[in-house]
């Protein structure tokens, strides 16, 4: 078994900086840019013979390897763009919508992206809760959505989402489990957790890149469910050209037009890093480096604003520190990486490819720039990445 300090040399940005903001976009692993030579090199040497040739198949191929790192049986994950897209595609199932079941009970922490599509749709009664437990509350039989998140983006915070789950098929609702910040960083087992839905991308701790987002649904719900917002690659015989639509079997049926073929080939690269080391493993070096973060800067006397108890905490810690978007600039300036998010703090989160010593660099690089007054040349920045 490799030691994790030995897949360093898989990242190339690691040899130039001090990278400690995976739970934004994941370093590049160097055979990425294999496999996007290998897509060139088809597309250069193969031309249309590609699409037989694998092309076609990405998105639930890629899709089963995704499922192997989340718990999801083979054929119940495939791959979209983002995942706005792929929450898009659940949503269409339900519409038009049931008047006497048009309730969506989301939490005020989502990522911004998801909330905006569920207050786009006008027929929609939406509830905005503060914390998992009014989430609970707030469910009845008027509910047809929930969408959640496993870990919270601003915080870190891994949420109990099994009694969000349970209340909901209680009252026939639908969960819809946003894993972005937890795929590749925190054990998931969406078979487990018998969630409806699940969604998530590969820019952050998964290191795939951009435009490798991921849905999976419940094999029972992906047999009867129609999406209305749908493509020729959920027709049971797309290269018929048939007028009338008939959906294929399984998740396939939740795919829409031609697929992003490049960046699955790119995705495939992290992927495989993730499934060679396993999720678990990777969460035992998480925590431990999450805790020594969490540790030099209370020596420090910055105000930590992530999870202290290890079975909440996600793979970042906030850092709450006076004039944070300046600081952040000027760690950025220094090439140390991460990055800061508004009414949070500096979001500091190390993968298995990161040193203990990157950590303690970090935090003492702040220290610096606070005492000093580095980052007043900076005042005003707003640069979130």
């Amino acid at each position: 078994m490799r030691e994790l300090g030995d897949y360093r040399h898989e990242f190339p940005i690691l040899a130039e900086t001090t990278y400690l903001v995976s739970h934004s976009l994941g370093a590049m692993p160097r055979k990425a840019a294999d496999r996007l030579g290998e897509f060139a090199r088809m597309w250069a040497e193969r031309g249309i013979r590609s699409w037989a040739e694998g092309w076609w198949e990405t998105p639930w191929t890629v899709g089963d390897q995704v499922g192997r790192i989340i718990g999801a049986p083979p054929g119940s994950t495939v791959m979209h763009q983002n995942v706005a897209v792929a929450e898009a595609v659940v949503l269409s199932c339900f519409l038009p919508v049931d008047p006497a079941r048009n309730r969506v009970v989301y939490e005020r922490g989502n990522f911004p992206s998801v909330r905006y599509l569920y207050q786009a749709q006008h027929d929609l009664e939406v509830g905005v809760c503060e914390d998992a437990e009014e989430i609970v509350e707030r469910i009845d039989e008027r509910t047809l959505l929930v969408p959640i998140s496993h870990v919270l983006y601003k915080a870190g915070e891994i949420q109990d989402v099994e009694p969000i789950i349970r209340r909901a098929h209680e009252t026939g609702a639908h969960v819809v489990l946003d894993c972005y910040q937890s795929a590749g960083i925190v054990p998931l087992d969406v078979t487990a957790l018998d969630v409806d839905f699940a969604v998530g991308g590969s820019v952050k701790w998964l290191c795939g890149g951009p435009g490798n987002a991921w849905l999976y649904v419940r094999p029972e719900l992906a047999e009867r469910l129609e999406p209305t917002f749908t493509g020729w690659q959920a027709h049971a015989r797309p290269f018929a050209f048939e007028e009338e639509m008939e959906y294929t079997n399984g998740a396939a049926r939740f795919l829409t037009g031609t697929p992003n073929v490049a960046a699955h080939f790119a995705a495939t690269a992290g992927y495989d890093l993730v499934e060679e080391i396993g999720v678990a493993r990777i969460r035992e070096s998480s925590l431990r480096q999450t805790q020594l973060l969490i540790d030099l800067a209370d020596e420090a006397g910055f105000e930590v604003r992530s999870p202290r108890d290890p079975a909440r905490r996600g793979g970042t810690v906030t850092i709450h520190v006076a004039e944070f978007p300046a600081v952040h600039a000027e760690l950025e300036a220094r090439g140390i990486l991460c990055d800061f998010r508004p009414d949070a703090g500096i979001r500091l989160g190390p993968h298995f490819y990161n040193s203990d010593e990157e950590i303690r660099f970090a935090v003492e690089q702040i220290a610096e720039i606070l005492e000093t007054g580095a980052h007043t040349r900076h005042a005003g920045a707003v640069a979130l990445h």
